[in-house]
């Protein structure tokens, strides 16, 4: 049981649109028991949208929970149990209006691991076709092009703060340059 945790009781406090939060007790390694508070969330997807030209399609949007807009990569919830990759293409076409040729998976990241199950999926999305937006009716954004490089500056600069944008787009700046 060496740096595992031993379930013992586990107990549903909110049953949310979005997340579940549980309260849960532990058997830690050397047999003390301790609280643990963990949010349940289905997941999500980000997506790079990489024009020919090597800009970024971002968007930019109010994030109510830290009161500001910010500029971030295309991304969504997953439904529980809801494949990615079509979660993936969904959000593009939804928030930018595009559809593409290639859709690359990137991997995949944990972006709050202490009480958060939340797992997000990273794809590159090249080849674009632009259409129409398909927003949800609660969503507002503005989307906007960046040259990838530039991008990857604004995230050394602590322009970008999010998360899942510094991530994917630095792997995909690693994967190019690779190439």
């Amino acid at each position: 049981m060496h740096l595992e945790e031993k379930t013992l009781t586990s107990e549903q406090k909110f049953d949310g649109k979005i997340v579940k939060l549980f309260v849960d007790r532990v058997e830690l390694e050397n047999g003390d028991t301790a609280t643990r508070e963990v949010i349940k969330h289905p997941g999500g997807v980000c997506v790079v949208p990489l024009d020919e030209d090597g800009n970024v399609l971002f968007v930019r949007q109010f994030r109510y929970p830290h009161k500001q807009v910010l500029l971030e990569i295309p991304a969504g919830k997953l439904e529980y149990g809801e494949d990615h990759r079509a979660c993936g293409l969904r959000e593009l076409k939804e928030e930018t209006g595009c559809t593409c040729d290639e859709f690359d998976y990137l991997g995949s990241l944990i972006p709050t691991p202490a009480y958060d199950g939340e797992i997000i999926h990273m794809y590159l999305a090249r080849g674009l076709h632009y259409g129409t937006q398909k927003l949800d009716a609660d969503e507002f954004l503005d989307v906007e092009k960046i040259p990838l490089e530039k991008a990857a500056e604004m995230i050394m600069n602590n322009e970008l703060q999010d998360a899942k944008t510094q991530v994917a787009i630095l792997k995909t700046r690693l994967l190019l340059s690779a190439h």
